[in-house]
């Protein structure tokens, strides 16, 4: 896993995705708390993330056509320029009345951040190759979200129960100021070049994109396993916050939460690239989330702290698995000159049902209970697991390691 840090360009890259991870993780627990103490509404704290995934799922296309078109490192240095500049109107939301003001700048960071995801994830392979390597620098990205989970997430609750939203909100710009200081310093790499012409326009290029998912099967396999997946986990990330606040006692335990989810990933992510490399996709995936779903469900179901507190790390092992396996597969998969738009193409996927996870865990929450729709949830993820295991394709459906 660590081999990947010999590589300059990547030790760049992954020291960026460091430090602007870090300042995200902050706002991950203080935003949603700065919302439900204005509101005390568990519909306008998962509005928040509603708000983050809405770009992705509008624009998220568009954005692999750009990722693949530009220069990749250019177009994520200005966009953390334009996520530190705009994460700062959070600032300005005090009062209930001023809270569209919060969802105006998730909004603008979240289509920063549509430009830069798949900038950044179709640029890893032209780092460092799609063989092992590969596998491990998703894998040490992987582990370095729960390191920086495992210290951000209780440290954005801490800031924000004695500081204020302006703490945790100065941290996050400078976050992404640093990121974008980092990339700048990496080299220029060429890239296969596309025939030129006034006939290739967007529109034709996102179709290009969305084409080559279509007409390989694996791809459209990982696409479907993700679906339900990431539909029943919006669920609970929506309601994570409030399950703390409620039932835990307030922002600094919703910390807590993270940072044990953190803790797993922390544990997970070595052996996520063990399991990616020897276990068939399908077996990966599918059990992982079977696992995931066990783990969140004794997780809100337990009557002590600490019992919750360790199901939450163990959930974070099979979780990182899930993720490294579907990131890994999807690049092998995918021709470099399509990497920006089928990347964006599932980003845009993972968004629609996310969307669309975040309000139907809250409305759930307000219309039954918070325990109802918690556990409707760890259902849904447990029956995404078995689809999973019905629609990948057979146990190697592809190796592709060419460097890229």
């Amino acid at each position: 896993m660590l081999e990947a840090l010999r590589i300059r360009d990547f030790r760049l890259l992954w020291a960026a995705r460091l430090v602007s991870t870090f300042g995200t993780w902050l706002l991950v627990v203080a935003v949603p708390a700065h919302v439900y103490a204005l509101t005390g509404s568990a519909l306008a704290t998962g509005s928040t993330l509603a708000a983050e995934y809405l770009p992705m799922l509008l624009a998220g296309p568009f954005a692999g056509v750009l990722a693949d078109r530009w220069d990749r490192r250019r177009l994520m240095i200005v966009t953390d320029l334009i996520r530190a500049a705009v994460i700062a109107l959070v600032l300005l939301a005090r009062t209930p009345e001023t809270l569209w003001i919060v969802y105006l700048a998730l909004i603008g960071e979240s289509l920063a951040t549509v430009l830069f995801n798949p900038a950044a994830q179709a640029h890893t392979p032209s780092v460092v190759g799609r063989g092992p390597l590969l596998t491990g620098a998703n894998a040490l990205n992987a582990l370095t979200g729960g390191v920086v989970g495992l210290v951000a997430a209780p440290l954005g609750g801490l800031l924000f129960a004695t500081s204020g939203i302006g703490a945790v909100i100065a941290v996050d710009i400078a976050s992404y100021l640093a990121s974008a200081v980092a990339i700048a310093f990496t080299r220029p790499r060429p890239r296969e070049q596309r025939a030129p012409g006034p006939e290739r326009r967007v529109l034709r290029e996102l179709h290009e994109g969305l084409d080559s998912v279509r007409r390989s099967p694996v791809l459209r396999g990982l696409i479907a396993a993700g679906g339900g997946y990431f539909f029943a986990n919006a669920a609970l990330t929506a309601l994570l916050v409030p399950f703390g606040m409620a039932r835990l006692g307030g922002s600094t335990q919703v910390g807590y939460l993270l940072s044990a989810l953190g803790s797993g990933y922390l544990l997970g992510a070595p052996l996520s690239r063990w399991i990616v490399e020897r276990v068939a996709p399908r077996t990966a995936i599918g059990a992982g989330q079977a696992l995931v779903g066990v783990g969140f469900l004794v997780m809100f179901n337990a009557a002590s702290l600490p019992v919750i507190l360790a199901a939450t790390a163990l959930t974070g092992i099979p979780g990182v698995t899930v993720a490294v396996a579907l990131q890994t597969w999807r690049q092998r998969a995918t021709p470099e000159p399509f990497l920006g738009r089928v990347t964006a193409a599932f980003l845009a996927a993972e968004a629609a049902v996310t969307l669309a996870g975040s309000f139907a865990g809250p409305v759930l929450s307000e219309t039954a209970s918070l325990s109802v729709a918690l556990n409707a949830a760890c259902a849904a993820v447990v029956v995404a697991a078995a689809a999973a295991f019905w629609l990948m394709p057979g146990p190697s459906p592809v190796d592709d390691r060419r460097p890229g």
